[in-house]
Parts: structure tokens; sequence; C-alpha cells
């Protein structure tokens, strides 16, 4: 492991230079053996150890790769704030194309890495992991979550994060529409991988109407082949999918900036509420899509439910407890939302401030 000593140039900016600054914390790790290059950043511990996936993902550059962390542990400092956990924010990402590169080296050599890091951080699964990957980091660390019931985890956490963005949909459908029901609302989901594909059966089972996409084609048949006449369709692109004609609610569940100058003016939905972290491309985006009169439920509000369960896991895993917990994301959202109202602000700020307040509580003396 490396501090940021040495490190190249363009990563020493994105580090210093960062309008997502304020971290504690940027480990830099290499295994030359295995091939492992990783980021571990951990934004703040002010509620507790930082808590936050592993993201495997061939970035086109460190300089990207860093950046990401940043973004990603930023994003979980707040996350773990609104969902009430004792949990910092932290994140990490293994640099490289997981179907390519990924081996049990590389990833015992991964679970070295936080090991050292003495309990500050504590992993589990992200884009590109799975609780198989976290099985074979947890021989490793102890600081891990996410595995499999096998082996004392709780498994999937995806399911629960489905279920909490279904219920962050729930919320934003009473708040707009007076009613928490999506039967007859048409609801675009743009990736049905880990965890869109559990978010379209809740749909379903609601009556709503599902339109898809994803980057993969294996991925919309499967959802397609499962349900042949129940209401699922399928579009091109997550380009088509924003601009269907009569789309109610938006559901980015791939990777972030989803929302940004391109796709907010064509958008057709009402709402957007969906699984992908750091939708807004860009600070100002959440103004945009408020003066189009498009309610916006923060991405980190309504998927926590899969740090609910993974933190839940820590002190011996209940599901039931879990699910009542990750159902409190239908309250958590509309108060987000009142707050925003009363305040004169955007959805997305009115989170923030409501977060960062209860991390300032957390360090006073």
């Amino acid at each position: 492991m490396t501090d940021v000593t040495g490190a190249p140039a363009d990563v020493l900016h994105t580090l210093f230079h960062s309008d997502q600054g304020g971290h504690e914390q940027v480990v830099l790790c290499q295994d030359r053996a295995s091939g492992l290059k990783a980021v571990i950043a951990i934004h703040s511990t002010a509620l507790g150890p930082a808590l936050g996936g592993t993201r495997f993902y061939p970035y086109a550059s460190e300089e990207e790769a860093v950046a990401d962390a940043l973004n990603l542990s930023r994003g979980m400092s707040y996350k773990n704030a609104m969902a009430g956990l004792d949990h910092g924010g932290g994140k990490a990402v293994i640099i490289g194309d997981p179907e390519q590169i990924k081996t049990e080296e590389l990833l015992l050599a991964y679970g070295r890495f936080v090991a050292s890091l003495g309990g500050r951080y504590v992993t589990a699964c992200d884009v590109g992991t799975y609780v198989a990957d976290m099985d074979v980091v947890a021989r490793e660390c102890r600081w891990t979550t996410g595995r499999s019931p096998e082996n004392g985890g709780a498994g999937d956490s995806s399911v629960l994060t489905a279920f909490g963005v279904f219920q962050g949909m729930r919320a934003s459908a009473q708040h707009l529409w007076g009613d928490p029901s999506l039967r007859g609302r048409k609801v675009g989901i743009a990736g049905v991988g880990k965890v869109g594909h559990h978010l379209v059966e809740h749909l379903l089972e609601d009556g709503a109407e599902v339109v898809i996409t994803d980057v993969r084609a294996e991925s919309v048949r499967r959802i397609l082949d499962r349900h042949p006449s129940s209401g699922v369709t399928a579009v091109a692109d997550t380009d088509a999918l924003i601009r269907v004609e009569g789309l109610d609610i938006y559901a980015p569940c791939a990777l972030g900036g989803a929302l940004n100058d391109g796709s907010v003016p064509v958008l057709t939905a009402k709402i957007v509420c969906g699984a992908a972290n750091n939708q807004l491309e860009h600070a100002g985006v959440e103004k945009d899509l408020a003066d189009r009169g498009i309610l916006y439920a923060p991405d980190y509000v309504v998927n926590a439910g899969g740090v609910i369960q993974v933190a839940d896991e820590l002190h011996g895993f209940d599901f039931e407890r879990c699910r009542a917990k990750a159902a409190k994301i239908f309250d958590t959202t509309l108060a987000i939302f009142a707050r925003a109202k009363e305040d004169g602000i955007p959805p997305a700020a009115a989170a923030d401030r409501i977060a960062e307040h209860r991390m300032a509580e957390a360090r006073r003396p």
C-alpha cells in the first residue's frame, strides 16, 4: 500500500483539487503479483467506520478511478447518514475489466489492503463484484460484508436495494399524485442487472407498466422471457427510454451521471427515482429538474436498502429487521420533499442539508 506520495501528477490533481473534497484518507493500492490496482477512499468516519462497496471497473485512467472513488465515497457518507446508520462513508474501486483480470489471488490481495486499515473502512459488493467475491475477500479481512449465508453473511444486498427504491417511488407518487400506488403508471428502468431486475418484479406486482433497457442484451432478454405477456416492453437504449411518450417515472439503475445537460431537457417522466449512485452529473442539474417540474428522489436516499442490509450483517443479520428499516425509506423520502417545499429548494439540496446536519452533530464534543 502507498499513500499519495509518488502518485502521478494527474492523480494528485484529482485528489487535491476535486470539488468532492474533504476526504479523511485516500489510499492507492498495488500488488504486482496479482495485478491489483485499487483506490480506497474514506470520506468521513464522523458517524462510525466508513462503509461502502467495492467497484470493479475498466477505468480509462487512474485519474478517472480516483475521481470515481472520491465521488462515490462522499455519496456513501450522505447515504449512511440519511439511512440512520452509525457509519461514515467510504468506497473502493479496483481498476480493470473484472471479466478479464478478476482472480482469487487479486481479491485476496485486495482483502489484505482493506484489513490493513484496521476497521476504518468496511467493504461490500458494488458494480463488478458479487457475494462470491466478498467471500474470498473475507478470508483476508474481517471487515467485509455482503458475504454468502453459508459464510455468515446476508447474501445479495440488491434485493433490499430494489425494495428501497420501490418505496422511494411510492413516496414520490404520493407526493406528486396523492396516491402511493403505481398501478397503471408507466415506469422506465435503465439497467436491469443486479437491482433493476428485482425492481421490475415489485413494479409488476403493484400493477405498473414497465419499459426497460440495458447495455447487455442478455439482461433484457432475461426479463422479457420471464414476463412474456405481463406489460414489460424494451427499447434500444437509454436515449430512447427517456423520450418514451407517457413515461411517468424514470429509474436510472446503471452507472452514474444519467441526469445531465443532454438528458434532462428531453426527459418525459414527471418523477426520477432510481438505484444508480451519483445520478446528477454536476451541480445545477437538480435545479434544472425542478425548473422542468420533474420531481427528483435523491439517489442516495432511495437506494439505501442495500447498505442497510450489509450494515446489519455486522451485528448478526435479520432479514425482517432490515426490510422493516428499508421500508422507512418511504417516510424519509416524503420528509425530504416536505423539507424541500418548506425551504424552497430542490429535494437533492434538502437531503444534503439533513445529512450534513447529522454528520455535523456527530462531530461535536
